[in-house]
């Protein structure tokens, strides 16, 4: 049961992330939030779709910003 309000909470959340981060996959979008709501149960935290929203955004930030800059073809 636990498992199926899980993923009713992942899905909206995923969804409003992949249109804010278009350039991230889907895939890898969805793990990252499955991620947040997981270290959320661990760590005993009401796993809100804002609180959530929340976290894996600042997840999703590092990854887009960490990325290296595309090379230039000198």
């Amino acid at each position: 049961m636990l498992a199926l309000a899980t993923r009713f909470l992942r899905e909206p959340v995923s969804l409003r992330l992949a249109e804010e981060f278009l350039t991230v996959p889907v895939d890898t979008i969805d793990r990252c939030v499955a991620d947040v709501c997981a270290c959320a149960q661990h760590l005993g935290i009401s796993a809100t779709p804002e609180i959530v929203e929340r976290i894996a955004r600042e997840h999703l930030l590092a990854i887009v910003n960490s990325a290296p800059p595309p090379r230039s073809l000198r």
